[in-house]
């Protein structure tokens, strides 16, 4: 499977930004976006909808920043599979937008009412029958833009200092600590990418277990785990996922991708 950008330079790279110069996207790199939110590799079915809509600086729609013209919303239901694949897709997603040079932020917290009056069509996803796992729902946005690198807010510097680069070690994110001395060169390398995913407020809920004699990895939140505010820690999962399948196929593997729902968790298993 071919990925069309270098996998852990745009990994590394990769920042939650929340300050954007307020113009539009090039067209030639928007165009080579959607196209590539209609074409991307993964390695499963999925009814994962990227809707692409516009806004301006007025707008509400996120806590604590202006919103740039081009934006981003992950729509899907809400059961802990579907939420999974919006971390997956979207991150890939995200990782091509960085690596055309486009800045980027998950966001989890945005105001519907006005989200709904940039994407009308929105309001028949999420109106009806009230909030259900057969509902279609904005699970996620991210601007999509250029980063601004003065007028930084307080918020954001919080944000940058003590969120964005800090990662637990590897060891510490093991389900068996043991585990460590017996793990594969790539599979080492694959985890570390994994460790390096963006989750609400730094979180990073998720555990890697092991299977098949170390051949499949497996990744999950603990049983019983809870986020304090954010309600879907699945979409974390997901956006773990991605950057392991990623790694391993950095490294010259063709891995296998399965999941499951396990008491409302969302299972990864990726093998070699």
């Amino acid at each position: 499977m071919t990925i069309p950008f270098q996998i852990n330079d745009t990994i590394d790279e990769r920042r939650s930004i929340r300050s954007y110069q307020m113009k539009p996207v090039d067209r030639l790199v928007m165009d080579a976006v959607n196209e590539f939110a209609k074409t991307m590799p993964v390695p499963f079915e999925h009814a994962v909808e990227i809707r692409f809509f516009h806004a301006d600086p007025a707008s509400s729609l996120y806590p604590f920043m202006k919103s740039p013209p081009d934006n981003v919303a992950f729509l899907a239901e809400t059961d802990a599979i579907s939420l999974s694949k919006v971390g997956f897709v979207g991150e890939m997603m995200i990782l091509y937008a960085r690596s055309r040079g486009l800045s980027t932020c998950w966001h989890g917290y945005y105001k519907l009412a006005e989200l709904e009056r940039l994407m009308p069509r929105l309001k028949e996803a999420t109106m009806g029958s009230g909030y259900s796992t057969e509902d279609i729902r904005a699970i996620c946005l991210t601007p999509l833009g250029y980063y601004k690198d003065s007028g930084l807010r307080l918020m954001d510097r919080i944000t940058k200092k003590t969120f964005s680069h800090k990662r637990k070690e590897l060891v510490e994110l093991l389900e068996n600590r043991d585990d460590v001395d017996r793990l594969a060169e790539d599979v080492v390398y694959a985890l570390d990418l994994g460790r390096k995913a963006p989750s609400a407020l730094n979180s990073q809920p998720w555990r890697f277990g092991f299977e098949d004699d170390f051949e499949t990895v497996v990744i999950a939140m603990p049983q019983g785990y809870r986020h304090g505010t954010w309600e879907h820690p699945n979409v974390d999962i997901g956006i773990c996922a991605c950057h392991v399948w990623l790694g391993l196929i950095e490294r010259g593997h063709n891995p296998k991708v399965v999941f499951h729902e396990d008491s409302g968790r969302a299972v990864w298993k990726i093998s070699l």
